[in-house]
């Protein structure tokens, strides 16, 4: 992996069917020449825009029933406000995704900081396990760090072959290489080989290779193994943490990297997973509503006949 990895043009791009997606692309970037504060007035409106959809709405009462199970002490004023702020998150989403693909290195480093960069430096000749749960600022976070220290990202490949040739490319900017999700050989060798690997653990990936532990309030949750798998093939890895943080005025953005993590490959699966909760619980705590709680968090249940959380 020391050479980074580019995928090829494909002339069959050029075809007809994609042009609309081409032009799409082409408006979107030069949108995101505009200044940054223009931008965030086009974030928040996208939000609201979002919102007003079939698809947002439902979305929306997702969120809203996450944060209902994993807060249940919260008062119905206190979530209000959560997503509230947590729907202009999502309009920013779209915007920070294009600036992590297309802005230059010079304007990201402009809008942005980075603290604890000393924990992926320090590491020495040891893989890194590096967790960034899925905040709406992830994209955007992904490339900070990048521009100090590049890594080895973990993906899913889109279906349209156009837009995952524009995803990989934009990735891959800052970072040594990207990973398919499901290449799990791919990853072991990275951490291997000393790489700090991006790894996002947070979300309900179903039955297979999972445990059911708690997350916030909500006692069984579908927490996958797959960290645990990670670390006992490549058992010297370290686990570090990160948050990639919006400013609440909009000035710009920090990157917070944490010590690594007390979490270790000799400990059973079902430790692991619970410390890895706890884990992602801190870092979502630093920026409650930049999470992407629109995710259907707690779709597998210990129950399948349990009633208790969407239905």
């Amino acid at each position: 992996m020391n050479q980074k990895q580019l995928p090829p043009f494909q002339w069959h791009f050029l075809h007809p069917k994609y042009w609309g997606l081409w032009i799409g692309f082409g408006v979107f970037r030069l949108i995101l020449c505009l200044p940054y504060p223009v931008l965030v007035r086009i974030g928040k409106g996208l939000g609201k825009l979002f919102a007003s959809l079939g698809f947002g709405k439902r979305r929306m009462r997702i969120a809203r029933r996450n944060l209902e199970l994993c807060f249940p002490d919260y008062t119905e004023q206190q979530i209000n406000k959560i997503l509230a702020k947590n729907l202009e998150s999502v309009g920013m989403a779209i915007i920070e995704t294009g600036m992590a693909w297309f802005w230059s290195d010079k304007r990201v480093l402009k809008w942005s900081k980075i603290e604890g960069i000393e924990h992926l430096r320090n590491s020495g000749e040891k893989g890194v396990l590096f967790i960034g749960v899925h905040f709406l600022t992830l994209e955007l976070g992904a490339r900070i760090v990048g521009l100090h220290y590049q890594g080895v990202g973990v993906y899913r490949p889109n279906d349209n072959p156009l837009f995952d040739w524009f995803q990989f490319r934009g990735r891959v900017r800052s970072n040594k290489a990207m990973l398919d999700r499901k290449d799990v050989r791919g990853m072991i060798k990275a951490l291997l080989d000393g790489n700090a690997m991006w790894y996002a653990p947070d979300h309900d990936y179903g039955r297979r290779k999972s445990v059911f532990v708690p997350f916030f309030a909500v006692k069984d949750a579908c927490t996958t193994t797959g960290t645990a798998i990670l670390l006992k093939s490549a058992p010297n890895s370290l686990v570090v943490p990160f948050s990639p943080i919006r400013h609440d005025d909009f000035s710009g953005y920090t990157v917070k990297i944490s010590p690594p993590a007390d979490i270790y490959a000799d400990e059973d699966e079902v430790v692991i997973a619970t410390k890895m909760n706890k884990l992602v619980e801190k870092e979502i705590m630093r920026a409650q509503s930049q999470y992407m709680w629109l995710h259907r968090r707690f779709k597998t249940r210990p129950n399948k006949g349990d009633p208790s959380l969407y239905d």
